[in-house]
């Protein structure tokens, strides 16, 4: 990848060159599927933390947002997230990087309202 094509986010050639070391050589495993490209993968993880977007919003050009994600959480759990993002010398928050993509719906009754508030019925005129 030629730095002058480098998309918003996305590591220089100096910063991959200073990190790729992390992932060993780079070479298949050898059965199954070919592994995704590390820099890409990497791109899109640095594309989600600098953005501050939810995990289904990163754009296609860095593979599916499962894949990458996949990728965040072992590498998260392994502590080298930690340690290339501070090497990059890039500011994120990783506490806000959410390792479980789960959410809940609220009813619109569930608002917080306390139970009860209204204690007059309305009169009718």
């Amino acid at each position: 990848m030629m730095t002058a094509n480098l998309r918003r986010y996305e590591l220089t050639d100096m910063e991959w060159e200073y990190i790729k070391g992390y992932f060993g050589d780079g070479q298949p495993r050898g059965r199954g599927r070919p592994r995704s490209d590390l820099r890409t993968v990497l791109n899109g993880i640095v594309w989600i933390c600098r953005s501050g977007a939810p995990w289904r919003d990163m754009p296609e050009r860095y593979g599916k947002y499962t894949t990458v994600y996949t990728w965040y959480a072992k590498w998260e759990n392994a502590g080298l997230m930690s340690k290339i993002l501070s090497d990059l010398g890039i500011e994120a928050d990783l506490q806000d990087m959410s390792l479980d993509s789960t959410s809940a719906k609220v009813h619109q009754h569930a608002a917080g309202a306390k139970k009860g508030a209204l204690t007059t019925k309305p009169t009718r005129k």
